[in-house]
């Protein structure tokens, strides 16, 4: 889904519709609490500030497809650890260097978010490393501009630059840039979140604000981040509870960001000081999503907690032929784990999604379904209408007005409420992997009605069907042989979907 609707925020932007996605006004708190009907203009930005994609929108205009966007993901967090090799070297002789880069590219939260779909904080090492270095390079023009563009990334991204102007500021290495760094950094979060962001929407309080920090505001509906701020520095015996428990969530996943570094952030006070801010606005959060280590959200911690261990081991190099091999296992025991733990899935055809109950899709089998998807997405012009199912987004979202099913009106530019002109439903993703996939069965199961609604009026007819993936078009008949086909699709189908006890 979301690979999808950055997708289509850079084909808007090609387009001049800048950060615009009819995927996020389907996804607006608009839309999922009070029902309204998602307008195709619906402006991102209103959700996340994400400004600085306009970096990239020459790479896209010149390969204007999702795949674009994997390559980038994975060029930006390469070549971060090229950056962090040369900071590293500024400190440290070339072994040790390169022993902390490879940590790097061992890391659980380096390569668990690396390996699922693009998200904006593919950017922050590669930025955030070069910001650091420019700063030891004392190339201060170029040092402002990169911090700039740390905050440019998301509208969260300035606690990665105030916790580390707040290392500088009480180490005393750098007190009027620290100084400088964390005004610029709380200034630019609290005007964005609180003056520029509601101008297009009021997602980031009734979205993000509410649900995720609402034990520090649990009497404003819509919270602003002074307010949870605020509701932070009053409440302490709140901020220590929501900071530890559950506690065996936050140990296992701290256990996972020091493990790369064979632990020795636990014992830098740099580390602590330059990674705490966007550390402590993790563990504070509610529900189980930021606490899995190779979710984006870690990729926050990553520039302090390398910075730290760097200068830890600047004044300490000599105790490096003793630690290396300890630290050696240490990073080929990440690797394992990271591999193992099969990162946002994308290991699925090697290791099982789930073993009790097996399942299981080999490679070759999903190569074959794609190769179904690929037939069916073929028929689908570029420039008509569509709803369809998360696994499909991304290869259709390089257009104007796209939603995901079950949702399938959209305010059009013209503003006016049009129904999609195709529909596209992928049901058998879901019921090869019914345990990774539950949202998608919820969805799934709404969908099914609702296609028995549309072919009952005949407002939409069935075109084609191929292996569990239909194929609708509004106002055509339905072709006989491929709606014979779904009436028996539609029996197995069912019985797959209901409710287990």
């Amino acid at each position: 889904m979301d690979h999808g609707l950055f997708n289509q925020l850079f084909w808007n932007n090609l387009h001049r519709n800048f950060f615009q996605s009819s995927l996020t006004g389907g996804n607006s708190a608009a839309t999922l609490l009070r029902g309204s009907i998602p307008p195709v203009s619906f402006v991102h930005l209103g959700q996340h500030f994400v400004i600085d994609f306009l970096l990239w929108l020459p790479i896209y205009a010149l390969f204007p497809s999702p795949i674009t966007l994997i390559v980038l993901q994975v060029s930006l967090i390469t070549v971060a650890g090229i950056v962090l090799y040369t900071l590293a070297r500024h400190y440290l002789q070339p072994r040790l260097a390169l022993m902390v880069t490879a940590s790097y590219y061992g890391a659980g939260a380096v390569i668990g978010p690396t390996f699922a779909n693009f998200y904006e904080q593919c950017q922050i090492p590669l930025f955030a490393f070069g910001m650091l270095l420019a700063l030891e390079k004392q190339r201060w023009w170029f040092f402002w501009v990169l911090a700039l563009l740390v905050l440019g990334i998301r509208e969260d991204a300035g606690f990665i630059t105030f916790s580390i102007g707040l290392y500088w500021l009480v180490s005393r290495r750098h007190p009027r840039v620290g100084i400088l760094l964390c005004l610029l950094s709380f200034v630019y979060v609290t005007g964005v979140t609180n003056f520029v962001m509601p101008l297009f929407s009021k997602d980031v309080s009734q979205l993000y604000l509410s649900s995720r920090f609402k034990q520090f505001v649990p009497d404003i509906p819509e919270p602003s981040t002074l307010q949870v701020l605020w509701g932070m520095l009053t409440q302490p015996r709140q901020l220590l509870v929501s900071l530890f428990t559950p506690f065996d969530r936050r140990f296992f996943y701290l256990m996972g960001l020091w493990l790369p570094l064979a632990f020795v952030p636990v014992v830098s006070p740099a580390a602590w000081l330059a990674a705490g801010v966007p550390m402590l606005s993790i563990l504070v959060q509610t529900g189980t999503t930021p606490f899995v280590l190779a979710v984006r959200y870690a990729l926050s911690i990553v520039p302090g907690l390398f910075y730290g261990t760097i200068l830890w081991w600047s004044v300490r190099d000599r105790q490096f032929p003793r630690f290396r091999r300890f630290w050696v296992v240490c990073i080929a025991l990440s690797i394992i784990i990271s591999i193992v733990s099969n990162p946002n899935r994308a290991f699925s055809f090697l290791i099982p999604d789930s073993v009790q109950p097996w399942v299981h899709v080999s490679l070759f089998r999903q190569w074959e379904h794609a190769s179904h998807l690929w037939n069916l997405t073929e028929q689908i012009p570029d420039d008509v209408s569509v709803s369809t199912t998360s696994g499909i987004i991304p290869q259709l979202s390089g257009r104007r007005e796209i939603l995901r099913l079950p949702q399938m009106k959209l305010l059009n530019d013209q503003g006016q409420v049009a129904e999609m002109e195709y529909l596209l439903a992928d049901f058998w993703l879901a019921l090869q992997y019914p345990v990774a996939f539950r949202l998608d069965l919820v969805r799934l199961r709404q969908t099914v009605p609702l296609l028995d609604q549309l072919l009952a009026t005949s407002t939409y007819g069935i075109l084609d069907l191929q292996d569990g993936v239909v194929l609708m078009r509004k106002g055509v008949a339905s072709n006989p042989e491929m709606l014979a086909a779904w009436k028996q699709f539609r029996q197995e189908l069912v019985a797959a979907l209901a409710p287990k006890n």
